[in-house]
């Protein structure tokens, strides 16, 4: 399990001058300490057409009810092209071409087979063929660190859900050939209802985050067991890779320095 050491990212002093200091580029973890609009952390490269993806991360988490949301991502013309959210007491559910935004408006559809509800609105008929929203069997809220992994293809929108390394969930037809589209914009700790923008505070993620990775492939189980257990064969993102080079940060978040599977809790 991860461990944390207490010492800020910007408390690390160079070895000498002129050289960089000798912290790796990935032991560092984002913290967002209260439910704002205004505190998040943005991934500086954006994302590549992509017809798979898997996305992991370690989360820390008490927050009630609902973490919020992990991550964003926002593309012209449709903010929700691709989300991860915990809002209320609706369990974390991933998004993907949601037109609408149905997570945390209090739009409610049936319940479909595989763990997927189908997306509506006001001007938006039901979709039972193409679902836009898969919810996810993740228990993260309790204090303690976990690594969740979500994948998903867009051949029949096969999608699965890993926390701790053990696949807990799967099903299809969320989003089927559907590219994730490029040149958006990736944010960290806020859900946007406009690109790189329109944060709502009851959205907001409040908790750790660490170790964000995407791959524009679906990683295998074991590749997933590998990354839970800090394995030496652990691969890092190809499209998104955790650095703190990539990251920028707003409104009071903060970064410290983090080393995983070091400790229990």
């Amino acid at each position: 399990m991860p461990a944390k050491h207490w010492v800020k990212v910007s408390d690390w002093v160079l070895s000498s001058p002129g050289q960089k200091d000798n912290r790796p580029g990935d032991k560092f973890q984002l913290t967002f300490p209260l439910r704002t609009n205004y505190m998040y952390a943005k991934v500086k490269k954006s994302l590549p057409e992509m017809y798979a993806f898997t996305v992991c991360m370690w989360l820390k988490s008490s927050a009630a009810p609902g973490v919020g949301t992990p991550f964003s991502y926002a593309v012209p013309g449709q903010a929700n092209e691709l989300v991860l959210i915990e809002w209320g007491n609706n369990p974390m559910e991933i998004l993907i071409n949601d037109k609408v935004g149905t997570a945390g408006r209090g739009l409610q559809a049936p319940a479909l087979s595989g763990g997927l509800r189908c997306c509506c609105g006001p001007s938006t008929q039901w979709n039972w063929g193409r679902q836009k929203v898969a919810k996810l069997p993740f228990v993260i809220n309790d204090g303690k660190w976990h690594h969740i992994c979500v994948t998903w293809t867009t051949r029949d929108g096969v999608w699965e859900a890993y926390q701790d390394g053990t696949q807990g969930g799967n099903g299809e037809n969320l989003a089927p050939y559907h590219p994730i589209k490029p040149q958006g914009v990736l944010v960290l700790g806020q859900e946007q209802d406009t690109l790189g923008g329109g944060f709502d505070a009851t959205q907001a993620f409040v908790g750790e985050l660490a170790h964000f990775n995407i791959w524009d492939r679906k990683l295998t189980p074991g590749e997933v067991y590998n990354l839970a257990t800090c394995s030496t064969k652990a691969l890092s993102g190809n499209v998104i890779a955790w650095a703190e080079s990539h990251i920028e940060i707003f409104g009071g978040a903060t970064k410290w320095t983090f080393e995983a599977c070091r400790q229990i809790n």
